[in-house]
């Protein structure tokens, strides 16, 4: 079964999708001007603009629950086997991508905006909403709802609820405990039990509660993190340069030790850079689509900007403490199974990608990095899972309109449950490569939606742009007098 989905996996992160998301962030970036530079001062002002309505949240909550999305154990976990699979290099792949997905993420998330609806009181969106009114293909946004349901909803929040338990069984020396009922053997997880309590508390109170929750908790998280790691980056910045050249000549076959991964260096560096930023994977939109704006090219410059966050901030953070402190294997070759029989770097013995972050905090800090790193990861995995489920249930109040839905809400927060606690439990590699499946049919369905729907989007920010250079500092939308069909919330100009 592991080979199988591994095979999977390979298969839907072909090298043709890794350079057609690449592509897509290059076209989007060209055909708004580089708005991910041209409108950084927007981006940062627009963040803490408004405070929520009682029909949809703040703009800083909106990005709040998309950073919690965003930021996680990709943060982690991801940008070390990044590191792991393709060498230094594929951090720089990771903020390519990352600078050029800003643009994806406007896009996506614009789109989100021009066609929300309002769903008792409170707005919801996302692709499958934009997909049927903006493209008219009702079977094609089923499928992306369908999909993300399954992705969201049961594959990925495994490989968060996994990353937790075994960075916190690690660091506390908490392991699971084997339970047998006569024939039944089965393995029992306290931090599994204790993820699913909180879990259920955050969830049931629906998008606002998930909004105030992820406000609260993201800044805080995000914080210590890049506090602790601005630490250490002070504590070794003579070797900033080194560490900088070491990632660009990775990156591009000028280091003689990297040269024969360079291919896996971007081809990891757009794998788990997207896995972690989430830019055109068609997630942070429902979250875009729950904020209260005048126009929708705001809320797509304020989910731009948490790209940034994620992957400039957070995992430039994560790669630095690695590389400072040397705490770092790179896989070489490999045997038929897909294990690692040799190393190009073998600076940490046979320690797995999972545990280079710890290793590099208590280089640095002996006696509690790995206990840090285990709560700032509780943290960021936890936010990301309350994000999954919020996603999961935008598409199912999409699928069914009418008062069924809540029966199939319901039944998905008891499966979403279930799922979360059964990651604490599977394997490590299982729980990726399912959680990889999830991202890349989604993001295969999103991109090639948003790209078909890019003259509308396109359209919204010339409009924005127009109104901006005219001196109006929060302009009113109206989609009509852009020739946008379908665009129902904003009729009369918001």
């Amino acid at each position: 079964m592991e080979q199988a989905i591994s095979t999977i996996s390979s298969y839907v992160w072909s090298d043709f999708f890794i350079y057609f998301c690449l592509s897509i962030g290059l076209y989007f970036s060209i055909r708004t001007g580089f708005l991910q530079v041209r409108y950084l001062k927007d981006m940062t002002r627009l963040l803490f603009k408004k405070k929520q309505t009682d029909e949809g949240i703040s703009s800083f909550q909106a990005f709040a629950l998309a950073i919690s999305g965003r930021v996680g154990t990709g943060n982690i976990v991801g940008v070390a086997t990044a590191i792991y699979m393709g060498g230094p290099g594929a951090i720089f792949w990771m903020w390519v991508i990352a600078f050029l997905g800003s643009s994806s993420a406007f896009v996506e998330s614009t789109l989100a905006q021009v066609y929300k609806q309002k769903d008792g009181n409170e707005f919801r969106g996302g692709p499958a909403y934009y997909i049927e009114k903006g493209l008219g293909v009702k079977w094609y946004a089923i499928l992306f709802a369908l999909i993300t349901i399954v992705s969201t909803g049961f594959l990925l929040p495994g490989v968060q609820s996994n990353a937790i338990s075994s960075n916190i069984s690690n660091a506390f020396n908490m392991s699971n405990h084997d339970i047998i009922i006569g024939s039944l053997e089965f393995s029992f997880s306290w931090i599994g039990f204790i993820i699913v309590v909180l879990l259920s508390m955050i969830i049931i109170g629906g998008v606002k509660r998930l909004g105030q929750a992820s406000e609260f908790i993201v800044p805080f998280m995000a914080g210590a993190y890049i506090l602790m790691a601005l630490i250490i980056i002070g504590a070794n910045f003579k070797h900033i340069p080194a560490v900088f050249e070491l990632i660009i000549s990775s990156a591009f076959s000028l280091n003689s030790t990297f040269a024969g991964v360079v291919g896996m260096a971007i081809a990891w560096g757009v794998k788990r850079g997207i896995y972690s930023n989430e830019a055109g994977q068609g997630t942070a939109p429902h979250a875009a689509a729950a904020a209260d704006v005048q126009h929708p090219a705001q809320q797509g410059l304020v989910q731009a900007f948490s790209v940034y966050v994620d992957t400039l901030f957070v995992c430039t953070a994560t790669a630095f403490m690695i590389l400072f402190t040397g705490m770092y294997n790179v896989a070489g070759e490999f045997n038929a199974q897909g294990e690692v029989t040799s190393y190009i770097v073998h600076n940490v013995g046979n320690m797995k990608a999972e545990g280079f972050t710890q290793a590099a905090v208590s280089h640095q800090f002996p006696g509690f990095g790995n206990q840090f790193v285990a709560i700032a990861l509780f943290f960021f995995a936890f936010t990301t899972i309350m994000a999954y489920y919020y996603y999961a249930e935008t598409n199912i109040a999409y699928i069914f309109k009418n008062k069924s839905k809540i029966v199939f809400i319901w039944i998905l927060r008891v499966v979403f449950l279930l799922a979360t606690y059964f990651g604490t439990v599977k394997t490590a590699k299982e729980a990726w490569d399912l959680g990889d499946i999830g991202v890349g049919l989604m993001a295969w369905v999103n991109l090639i939606a948003i790209l078909l729907l890019s003259k509308t989007a396109l359209k919204v920010w010339k409009d924005y742009v127009t109104k901006r250079k005219s001196g109006i500092l929060d302009p009113h939308f109206d989609p009509e007098s852009l020739g946008i069909k379908n665009a129902d919330f904003w009729k009369g100009g918001k």
